[in-house]
């Protein structure tokens, strides 16, 4: 596949990163000579600067043959007409654009990316994502990632083993025969900033971050085994009021009735915008380094803290800060991975990352075969994948036991109609299943393969 890449940021940086690795033919394209010999140094990609809506730059980057545009620069308008180019001069049959301005993205305008105006295919908006992200991290204490799959009837979760954790020092085959009722497929463990595809000898430790897959509604029983009973926060402090911040608030009011939730903006006129678009969220004016402002925000009584400022030492400190005045957990967002390996041995509960959230966006339109969902990992060290199970496959209507599946690839669960089936080696996948697989990076092209139409069935 020949992709353009628009903005060698941290966002196009990793896409193109990605796309690379599976041996897709990659172009780069920035106004900024340092980031494009930052790429060129260290990607298998060809890269060039240049302003990537001009047509002369596409058409040097390859545009009249290209099967995609990627176009995340820092400008939104320079996205879309890149798209718009892409589409018009060249053909490029899928378009996708990081927009963050919410002005665009208002219902009122949806008509505004159709194929007769602006022929974008798919809208990423990194506020509105990350508002999501924050959203799911609140409904699952405890966790400090939460992936909804299959619609809602699976959940993909992140927790970290304390040393009161009841199923460590177990080997993972033992799990069920030990706890019948967890019913769970533990997939990826990481000890040490360092990832782990488990097998069925393998066991977790204290200290371990292990992401486990669970029917939803076994979910809150599945947490228990891991020593998480928290009660899900009903009063939240956040920290910081950009499109974010806003964002969040929002979602609060509109799908969590039973959540209050407060404000802080150190920025006056944005503090009373803000106020002003929500309904039943207070907003304070201040600093939530302030521990002034923080008690006037009841920060004792708060379960949970999101920092979400353009700041990350900011973020971090306000964090800390908020649990040092008796808030129970924080939620901080942190754009830099450097500091990603601080943060759990200071005390934050939870990271979220723009970056990742933006590349799972992504690479779920990028991915090939009958993928309808995909998730990062912690850096992209694999992606969990829901997909559809056709009649081709060469999954279904065998044991997985007699399946040999790739190393590095585990099946998490599978939903057939209303049904979620968490795999034991006599299940069998049939077609039409949504079948939830965790695959190491390297590994997602035999996937994709396991899950594409084949020629010969036709």
């Amino acid at each position: 596949m020949k992709v353009i890449v628009c903005g060698a940021g941290q966002v196009g940086s990793n896409i193109a990163r990605y796309l690379a690795s599976e041996g897709n033919n990659v172009t780069v394209i920035d106004q900024s000579s340092e980031l494009i010999q930052k790429i060129s140094d260290t990607l298998e990609v060809q890269a060039m600067v240049g302003f990537a809506s001009h047509p002369h730059v596409l058409e040097a980057a390859g545009a009249a043959d290209a099967d995609m545009i990627v176009a995340v620069t820092l400008a939104d308008e320079v996205n879309m007409v890149a798209c718009q180019v892409a589409h018009s001069l060249f053909n490029v049959p899928t378009k996708i654009a990081r927009v963050r301005h919410q002005s665009y993205l208002a219902p009122i305008w949806a008509d505004l990316f159709s194929r007769d105006h602006l022929p974008i295919d798919v809208i990423i908006s990194p506020e509105i994502e990350v508002a999501r992200a924050v959203a799911r991290r609140l409904q699952v204490p405890g966790a400090f990632d939460m992936i909804p799959m299959a619609d809602g009837k699976v959940k993909v979760i992140g927790v970290i083993c304390g040393d009161n954790c009841p199923i460590i020092h177990t080997p993972l085959r033992q799990l069920t025969g030990l706890f019948p009722d967890l019913n769970i497929e533990i997939v990826a463990i990481v000890r040490n900033d360092r990832p782990i595809i488990p097998s069925g000898d393998d066991q977790m430790l204290p200290g371990d971050e292990v992401y486990f897959v669970a029917d939803t509604k076994h979910v809150s029983r599945a947490m228990a085994a891991f020593g998480h009973e928290e009660p899900e926060a009903r009063r939240v402090i956040i920290i910081g009021g950009g499109n974010i911040g806003l964002c969040l608030a929002e979602e609060i009011e509109a799908k969590h009735q039973g959540v209050s939730a407060r404000i802080v903006e150190i920025d006056r006129k944005r503090a009373q915008m803000v106020a002003q678009r929500l309904s039943r969220t207070m907003v304070l004016h201040g600093d939530g380094l302030d521990p002034d402002i923080l008690e006037e925000a009841n920060v004792r009584a708060s379960e949970t803290v999101v920092a979400v400022t353009n700041n990350d030492e900011g973020n971090i400190l306000a964090s800390l800060l908020a649990k040092r005045y008796g808030c129970e957990r924080a939620i901080t967002l942190i754009n830099k991975s450097t500091y990603q390996p601080l943060v759990q041995p200071l005390g934050i509960d939870a990271v979220v990352s723009p970056r990742s959230i933006t590349v799972s966006s992504i690479l779920q339109h990028v991915r090939r075969g009958r993928i309808k969902a995909v998730h990062s990992l912690r850096e992209g060290f694999a992606e969990v994948i829901e997909a559809e199970a056709l009649e081709t496959s060469s999954l279904i209507n065998t044991p997985l036991r007699e399946i040999r599946l790739p190393d590095g690839v585990i099946v998490g669960a599978i939903v057939r109609g209303g049904d979620v089936i968490i795999p034991r080696p006599s299940t069998v996948i049939k077609p039409n299943d949504r079948v939830i697989i965790l695959a190491e990076v390297g590994q997602v092209k035999k996937v994709e393969k396991m899950f594409a139409v084949r020629l010969e069935f036709f």
